[in-house]
């Protein structure tokens, strides 16, 4: 069975998140020019893209590969620029940084400490980030505040120090998600219909079991309030702007 046979369930007020969530693109490209997607390749992030092709917005679209991304993950990057006749930019970390963490601390260090989880995403992650959106006055997410706790309260604008930061899909349930998918025949990650719901580097991401948390197969040896890598943690600085409809 297939993830959109399992997860096809849209909310009653879909045509109307989906037209929300173009309107707000729109609105915020004419404020901010220069945008570009942070892409994981993941389910949310497919949809973004596409919704970024219907709003007849500019805006590129990255992925940070991590040098540890799934083979599924990353088959995705072609498809997209076929599609869309776009080219994705890739930004992986500096190659010595990750020869230094690895000498330093073996190849396992995610699992040894959050400490060491989180300095491994820093070398792997967050450097690449600050190259991607260097130049933008604004970023595309897909976050949702369904997804997890600490994205409970994250707005569909959000102030950061030094762009904007657009989630178009924060009210969007999972079953909206694969209805889109499914309605305008997206290609998604092979491993979605595998139960990886939530997909990221291959050694800290499991497929999930019957009744587990939509995040539970991410640093699944981590408590919940630890599992973010720092991409979308906000600074104290920022604050939220939620569109009105």
């Amino acid at each position: 069975m297939s993830a959109i046979d399992l997860y096809d369930r849209p909310s009653a007020d879909f045509d109307t998140k989906v037209q929300r969530a173009i309107a707000l693109l729109q609105a915020q490209a004419a404020l901010h020019p220069r945008l570009t997607q942070a892409s994981s390749l993941g389910a949310e992030d497919m949809v973004v893209t596409h919704l970024i092709h219907l709003a007849g917005i500019e805006a590129s679209v990255f992925v940070l590969d991590t040098g540890k991304l799934h083979a599924e993950t990353l088959a995705l990057i072609p498809r997209i620029e076929q599609r869309y006749a776009t080219a994705v930019r890739v930004f992986r970390p500096q190659h010595e940084a990750v020869v230094h963490f690895v000498r330093q601390n073996g190849d396992d260090a995610m699992y040894r400490s959050i400490e060491l989880r989180k300095a491994c995403c820093d070398v792997r992650k967050m450097e690449p980030l600050a190259r991607a959106l260097d130049g933008h006055d604004g970023w595309i997410t897909g976050l949702r505040r369904e997804q997890s706790n600490a994205r409970a309260d994250v707005g569909e604008v959000v102030q950061e120090p030094a762009r904007v930061k657009l989630n178009p899909l924060v009210d969007w349930t999972w079953g909206d998600v694969w209805h889109f998918i499914a309605t305008h025949q997206l290609p998604y990650n092979e491993l979605h219909d595998r139960f990886f719901p939530s997909i990221g580097c291959e050694p800290c991401t499991r497929a999930i079991s019957v009744g587990e948390d939509f995040r539970a197969g991410r640093w699944w040896w981590e408590q919940e309030s630890a599992k973010e890598c720092g991409l979308h943690v906000q600074a104290a600085v920022s604050s939220l702007d939620r569109t009105p409809a």
